[in-house]
């Protein structure tokens, strides 16, 4: 172990001799029990932890009475845990539930014994062994009173439950390969950890969970997307992470640059506050590359809400936020290895390893390297389907725990991206090399660093204070053909909230916050534009409960930005529980956010097309307005059971409506506009899905959605091009009991309206609307215990490609070329193999 420690610091001291650069959250797991006894107490105890307790995950089991949460020990700490889950009726050890709290909870909720009750005398608990430093369950281990022979042996938790009807005084534990022992019956409830006998290797056992947890208790509609749901897919950045996830669309900019933009509820990436670790992430220049530097294998989970977010992280959230949580710096695997071929030679390598440096400090370093250097035209279109790349990207964290009631982290990230495309023949050395092949060149240099700073009273739980700042510094350079986009941004953020547990569990939270970006393009179709924003915040945000049922959180911002002046960003969430399985969600609010016009239209430019800004206000970027829309949305989430399985349906609406946006209008084909809206503009959102367990271990995900996207241009109200109104989704995954997992997935894509080219000649002409068309994705992986996972896949298994997605490629430098037309797959199918190996925990 010595010298893994040893290898460990030197590869990242090299590293960073290497590079200069480093980056960093993380959380600590505990486990204890609470007192529950049905459904409606399993989304309760969870609720409260992830909503009050600010837990960034949190299991609960029904049968074993045991309490999972990992936590940020610079957001909250877990006797603040522990005390909500009182306060709300649930005994867990460290604090008892009040008695007027505990008589009003639901007759199901009640797990107190009366004092004439039988239950008086049962003895429960767990069997667990320790293995490769940690403690797991004991499947089938002897449970006898002692010098009797009533018993009872543990169920696939570890967990047994017997009746002290004769009043014994001890256990006798035995199970093979382990000493027996003898356990004082003391308190009702034991936990048991056995002695190594040295005689058997040990049993590793893993466990089952959702890989897409939904709570019936948050007040906010959140999808905890868990490592189990990446693993189905290739996974190899952020925007490949959402391929078995119905409510997240991924699509192509353009045919040439290889960049892609997630959609959600039938509007671009921009209006989804996308954040790490609830500090902003992609945005601004960001939004171009920001998904291709955050690797799928370095992220621990995800959690994804539609509608607007909460005023505490910030005024961006329109149409839904996106959390990622990364890989941690004390906790999880102590090394974790990824490697990725596919057939269009793209390969890729990631690492993560973490140590303790003392008792109190501990530190991790992430790395991901990507290269494809293979030209490509499988659609015959005579450019490269895929750029050719090279890219690393190093993130470096630290963790310090408490002292004095503070804990910290800082962290830095470097990356270091380079994209190559164009025509096909030059890159392929099938043609002479020319100036006069069009070709495109991208490179990016972004730093990033971070820090948190909390305060937790460990005598006064209820209030707790927490520092969060970001600074980046971000430079873009790019050919196009023969126009250039040249870019640089810094920005700066900064955010610092108060939390007091008032009367009854009920939270108040505010603070202040401040954000800056300091932006200079140089753009050949258009102007040098040099931005400069500044806005500083306050807010404030109630959450009111009763019964356990009825749920509220009002929020109130007000920000003033010193090009639009001073604005109001006010939100609702609510929810109500018609049932322990049954909830219906409210969420509405205002969204504000200032549009980077170039970079999140780059597909501008791959085309011929000239750029004009009608720009009315010298005064703000670009002399546009900013972007103001209101967000609604219902959601009902019900679960029930067919034959003892569990179904859960859920179904959501949303509709986002502008008061200001800026229109990209497309409709022009010479031409590309920008300029703010006038008259209406909106986006209706309308999802069912099911998760059902078919059969033991065969989950099926079910889903439709459908858009009406519609925008106000100069010509009229419009549908918006290139989003697709319907899509149907099915995921299948089943395991076997030798860890075989099998993972397919279908979409399929209705038609969109795609830009007006009837002007063009004949030949440069294309329909009004895209046809309909399926996708088939599949995966096979095998596992050997928590180490080692060897994976192969197939997407677009049908190799359905758009054949005609560039305008004029024979003439590339015509006025007609055009390659933003994309609405499907270039590349066709793609088959890929990889492997994943996990160095669990320090000896």
């Amino acid at each position: 172990m010595h010298r893994l420690k040893v290898s460990l610091i030197l590869l990242s001291s090299i590293i960073f001799l290497m590079t200069s650069a480093l980056n960093g959250q993380d959380l600590v797991e505990y486990s204890f029990p609470v007192e529950g006894v049905c459904g409606m107490c399993k989304d309760r105890i969870e609720g409260i932890a992830l909503e009050e307790g600010k837990a960034s995950a949190a299991y609960w089991d029904l049968e074993s009475k045991v309490m999972t949460v990992s936590i940020d020990e610079s957001e909250t700490q877990i006797s603040h845990i522990k005390h909500y889950l009182a306060e709300a009726g649930h005994d867990n050890g460290e604090f008892i539930a009040p008695d007027e709290v505990y008589d009003n909870l639901y007759e199901c909720c009640k797990y107190r014994p009366e004092a004439d009750d039988e239950n008086l005398n049962i003895v429960n608990g767990h069997i667990y062994s320790i293995e490769n430093g940690e403690r797991v369950p004991v499947i089938g281990a002897n449970v006898f009173f002692e010098g009797s022979n009533l018993g009872t042996i543990t169920d696939e938790n570890g967990y047994y439950n017997m009746s002290n009807e004769g009043e014994y005084s001890a256990l006798n534990v035995s199970y093979i390969g382990y000493a027996d022992q003898v356990i004082p019956i003391e308190e009702n409830y034991i936990d048991i950890t056995l002695a190594d006998g040295n005689i058997l290797e040990t049993v590793e056992i893993i466990y089952k969970k959702k890989a897409i947890e939904i709570s019936f208790v948050n007040t906010l509609n959140v999808e905890n997307i868990t490592k189990e749901e990446l693993y189905k897919a290739a996974c190899c950045n952020l925007s490949e992470s959402f391929e078995t996830n119905p409510s997240v669309d991924v699509s192509f900019n353009d045919a040439i640059t290889g960049t892609k933009q997630i959609q959600m509820l039938g509007l671009a990436g921009p209006y989804v506050q996308i954040t790490k670790e609830l500090l902003p992430d992609v945005r601004g220049l960001n939004n171009l590359y920001g998904l291709n530097t955050t690797p799928g294998p370095w992220i621990e989970s995800m959690q994804l809400i539609k509608g607007t977010g909460s005023v505490v992280n910030g005024f961006e959230s329109i149409t839904g936020q996106i959390n990622v949580e990364h890989k941690k710096a004390d906790r999880g695997e102590v090394l974790h290895l990824n490697g990725f071929l596919n057939n269009g030679g793209r390969i890729e390598l990631n690492g993560h390893g973490r140590i303790n440096v003392t008792d109190n400090i501990s530190t991790s370093l992430s790395v991901h390297g990507k290269s494809l250097q293979s030209p490509h035209d499988r659609n015959g279109d005579g450019f490269t389907d895929m750029p050719f790349e090279k890219n690393l990207v190093l993130a470096n964290r630290w963790k310090f725990d408490r002292k004095k009631n503070f804990v910290g982290q800082v962290g830095v990230k470097v990356s270091n991206l380079n994209y190559k495309g164009g025509f096909h023949d030059h890159f392929a050395g099938l043609s002479e090399a020319h100036e006069f092949h069009w070709r495109m060149n991208s490179d990016v240099q972004r730093k990033e660093v971070w820090g948190k700073l909390g305060y937790i009273n460990s005598e006064s739980p209820d209030f707790s204070i927490g520092l969060q700042v970001n600074a980046t510094d971000h430079k873009q350079n790019g050919t196009y053909g023969l126009d250039r986009y040249d870019s640089e941004e810094q920005t700066y953020y900064a955010n610092l909230t108060i939390q007091n547990i008032i009367n009854n569990g009920h939270i108040l939270r505010g603070g202040l916050s401040y954000q800056q970006d300091d932006l200079t393009e140089r753009v050949t179709k258009a102007d040098r534009y040099v931005i400069n924003e500044k806005v500083p915040g306050a807010y404030l945000e109630y959450t009111y409960k009763k019964d356990n049922k009825l749920s509220i959180i009002p929020g109130l911002r007000v920000d003033h930005h010193n090009n639009y002046g001073t604005f109001v960003t006010p939100r609702l969430h609510a929810k109500y529980n018609f049932s322990d399985r049954s909830v219906l969600r409210f969420t509405g609010g205002k969204g504000f956010r200032t549009s980077k016009i170039f970079t999140e239209n780059i597909a501008l430019f791959t085309t011929a097309r000239s750029v004009e800004v009608r720009g009315t206000n010298a005064d703000t970027p670009y002399g546009l307005e900013a972007e103001v829309a209101w967000n609604y949305g219902l959601s009902y989430n019900k679960g029930f059971d067919i034959a003892g399985k569990e179904v859960i349906i859920s179904i959501d609406a949303f509709r986002t409506q502008f008061e200001n946006q800026i229109v990209v209008d497309w409709e022009n084909t010479r031409r590309v506009s920008f300029y703010n809206l006038n008259g209406q503009s909106y986006a209706n959102s309308y999802q069912t899905k099911v998760d059902y367990e078919l059969i033991e271990n065969l989950d099926l995900r079910l889903a439709y959605r459908y858009y009406d996207v519609q925008v106000q241009y100069t010509e009229g109200l419009r549908e918006r091009p290139l989003v697709s109104r319907h899509r149907a989704f099915i995921n299948a995954a089943y395991k076997t009991k030798s860890d075989w997992h099998f993972d397919l997935t279908y979409n399929w894509r209705g038609s969109t309206r795609l830009p007006d080219t009837s002007v063009n000649p004949i030949e440069h002409q294309r329909l009004d609307r895209s046809p309909a068309y399926s996708l088939v994705n599949a995966q096979i992986s095998k596992r050997w215990g928590k180490k080692w996972d060897v994976y192969l896949g197939a997407e677009n298994i049908f190799n359905y490609k758009q054949a005609d997605a560039i305008i004029a490629g024979n003439d590339a430098f015509s006025q007609y070329f055009d390659s933003s037309l994309t609405y499907a797959p270039l590349f066709g199918t793609n088959v890929y193999i990889g492997f994943r190996y996990n160095l669990i925990k320090e000896n």
